[in-house]
């Protein structure tokens, strides 16, 4: 049992969570929805192996546009314990996974801490990425030095109207800022290994949500003049309308070819060399994978 308070994440909820549930939806127990080989992440974290994934239920955001929605609201999980989500990590291995691919993990730290313990005295010995909101307190971020090797962060905004809008989170980018710091300072720079599959960085993914092309340049322009080569950045294009979006028209499309592809050329504009983009149709449900428990039973 975890028995203190939970601040894990910058809502400081302040609560025990085997009592009530946190902002996050979730209580102490660990809830997980898939944990297979991934395809879809960018090329040095899939492979050719593919990323062994693990999708945790819950968030500690609350994005009006989550692709993701089954498990960010907590609506579909299976619990397993600690012990289980070792064996899960090692069973990923087994299956040649390039590594360990914690998604949306921040609000079940102590616990993934704790199975990779577990699984790395059993042998597990891949690199660990926390693909993550961005929404992170620097104490935990720390917290992951030694456990975490690659963090793979979105940067979702730089306006904090924009944030609350959208994630009921104005702080945010505030915290990403810090959190980013951090993890760039804590990986030292990004390593990959003779196959062009990282063991060691950060990846910032950043999502141009549609009409918001000038929020997008000044994220952009964030990234690279505060840290040039030390992060790769990944544009996305792939904004998927939800069927929640109806009180939100102004983003309630895909982003066009015009306004993607004027986003990359400001990158390339302002001296962003290599940064992963996306070719067209990339806002398919295929990204979206089955939340089926597919390797928990």
């Amino acid at each position: 049992m975890f028995d203190t308070k939970c601040n894990i994440c910058p809502r400081r909820c302040n609560i025990y969570r085997y009592k009530t549930k946190g902002y996050c939806r979730e209580s102490e127990t660990v809830r997980v929805a898939r944990a297979a080989l991934h395809m879809w992440e960018e090329p040095c974290i899939s492979g050719t192996n593919g990323s062994g994934t693990v999708f945790f239920s819950g968030c500690n955001l609350r994005c009006v546009y989550c692709q993701n929605k089954k498990i960010s609201d907590g609506s579909v999980g299976m619990e397993v314990s600690v012990e289980r989500l070792a064996e899960i990590f090692c069973s990923l291995k087994e299956q040649n996974a390039h590594n360990i691919n914690m998604v949306t993990p921040t609000h079940f730290t102590l616990q993934i801490i704790r199975a990779i313990d577990m699984a790395r005295k059993r042998g597990m010995d891949l690199p660990v990425v926390w693909n993550t909101s961005g929404y992170e307190s620097v104490d935990t971020v720390k917290m992951l030095d030694g456990y975490a090797d690659i963090f793979l962060t979105d940067f979702k905004y730089m306006n904090p109207e924009t944030s609350k809008k959208y994630s009921s989170c104005p702080d945010y980018p505030i915290a990403a800022k810090a959190a980013l710091r951090q993890m760039v300072e804590q990986t030292g720079g990004n390593e990959l290994n003779q196959d062009g599959i990282m063991k060691k960085g950060v990846i910032v993914r950043h999502l141009l949500l549609p009409g918001f092309e000038k929020e997008s340049e000044s994220v952009l322009s964030y990234l690279h003049d505060e840290y040039k080569d030390r992060i790769k950045i990944s544009i996305m294009s792939q904004f998927t309308p939800t069927d929640n979006l109806q009180n939100y028209p102004e983003i309630n499309r895909k982003v066009t070819k015009y306004e993607y592809e004027k986003l990359v050329n400001y990158a390339q504009s302002i001296g962003i060399e290599n940064a992963y983009i996306q070719e067209g149709g990339a806002a398919k449900e295929s990204f979206i994978p089955d939340f089926d428990y597919t390797g928990l039973i």
